[in-house]
């Protein structure tokens, strides 16, 4: 990917752990390195189609002055978080700030800290069958969609689907939404079970009736298994009603386990397996 390369900007800030440096202020320096595209831009010789750097120096500086921190750890994430939500084709970047003064009884010619953050894609499948099902699938996305490290990019059709896991319960309402996230996936995961807790859900029988379910199938390519979190979804590859719509809008997508495509996966649960996918809906 293309970067944008900013070195060695100057920032007068009040960041640290003594009360007179927060009080007194310091100079810091600062690098960032923006992961963007750039070949429009150059092609059309057109600024609206790139991220402007000046824009981006007088908004670090704004975030590294309007709010002292105790450690630049913190004044770093503030700021990368903050140029990420700003400039919406920056899709990842590396921040470094310098601290040439900080108070360190030794000779020393820098000090600093360097991260890297940026925009993750997820997949997240939403099913409802009790009450009002088409309000709590929109309850799930708006309320992704309202938290302010998180974009829904796309949400597939809605299926009616039959119970699945021997349960006897109510049709449900199935879809897939692609969300754009700032959020790691347990904080993620957080927001998903906040929904869930928001529409009443309850978790009396497995795979028993709920209003709302917040699956997350796909982290971008991670492999992840916590106490709390198994990414990819385990189960997602016996279930036609996450396929189906999965594949509306990202058929292409590889599951990083197995290695198959998406689709791949529907067919041959199609021809082999469950079958539960009833009929389209319309859209959440």
């Amino acid at each position: 990917m293309d970067q944008i390369r900013i070195r060695g900007l100057r920032v007068y800030a009040g960041h640290g752990v003594f009360e007179e440096e927060r009080k007194l202020g310091q100079s810091f320096f600062v690098d960032a390195v923006l992961d963007t595209r750039l070949r429009e831009a150059g092609e059309k010789d057109d600024l609206k189609l790139s991220t402007d750097y000046g824009a981006v120096c007088e908004r670090i500086t704004q975030v590294m002055t309007e709010e002292n921190c105790r450690l630049i750890e913190a004044a770093a994430e503030r700021t990368a978080r903050e140029l990420l939500l700003s400039f919406p084709a920056v899709e990842s970047l590396e921040l470094t700030i310098h601290k040439p003064q900080a108070p360190i009884p030794l000779p020393f010619e820098d000090v600093a800290v360097c991260i890297r953050r940026g925009w993750h894609t997820a997949y997240v499948a939403l099913g409802s069958n009790l009450g009002d099902r088409e309000a709590f699938l929109k309850l799930g996305v708006d309320g992704v969609n309202a938290h302010p490290l998180c974009r829904v990019e796309e949400t597939a059709p809605v299926y009616a689907t039959t119970p699945y896991g021997g349960v006897e319960q109510g049709e449900f309402l199935n879809t897939v939404m692609r969300v754009r996230t700032l959020l790691e996936p347990e904080p993620l995961l957080d927001l998903l079970q906040s929904l869930e807790q928001k529409a009443g859900r309850e978790r009396k029988v497995h795979w028993g009736p709920r209003t709302l379910d917040l699956d997350l199938l796909f982290y971008e390519d991670r492999i992840l298994t916590t106490p709390r979190l198994i990414v990819p979804h385990p189960d997602m590859e016996n279930r036609d009603f996450v396929l189906k719509p999965l594949c509306d809008i990202a058929p292409g997508l590889v599951h990083p386990v197995s290695r198959r495509p998406v689709i791949t996966l529907l067919r041959k649960l199609e021809k082999d397996g469950e079958v539960h996918v009833e009929a389209g809906v319309k859209s959440v």
